[in-house]
């Protein structure tokens, strides 16, 4: 189990190339297997969000990693997933491919860690304080919008 963006951060500093998913869990996973649900046909891997952060990202690393973890799954809600029985957790593995919005999907998994509904809390904080006060890009631009 994982607590704080810290251990997150220190990870992909010894060991780049972590993955994000916000599931039932590995074990689930792996016995519902990889579908997309609009065209109903199997994927080659899990759908995961990247948390090493992107070359071109200048600001510190645990932004991007509070940012990925923030808008992940289903962390706009109160319980960040947690009610359905969905948990945020931790994979390596090799991209197999890409979902039909772009996202890696990731097979031969290994599974790192379970996020802590405290570390979800964190990131959740951490991106309302850094980025548009956690207002959706929508809210972002009508405040933008009214306030010219």
């Amino acid at each position: 189990m994982l607590y704080r963006l810290a251990e997150i951060e220190e990870i992909l500093a010894n060991e780049p190339g972590l993955y994000l998913r916000y599931s039932d869990g590995f074990a689930a996973d792996l016995e519902v297997g990889s579908v997309d649900t609009e065209s109903g046909l199997r994927l080659p891997g899990l759908a995961a969000r990247p948390l090493d952060p992107e070359p071109w990202w200048t600001r510190p690393a645990r932004e991007w990693i509070a940012r990925q973890v923030a808008v992940s799954g289903a962390c706009g809600t109160e319980a960040c997933g947690t009610e359905d029985g969905r948990f945020g957790w931790l994979l390596r593995g090799v991209v197999a491919g890409r979902g039909a919005d772009g996202e890696p999907l990731i097979a031969d998994v290994e599974v790192v860690g379970r996020l802590a509904d405290c570390l979800i809390a964190e990131a959740a904080h951490l991106y309302g304080e850094r980025f548009a006060s956690g207002l959706s890009a929508r809210e972002a631009e009508l405040v933008a919008v009214a306030h010219a």
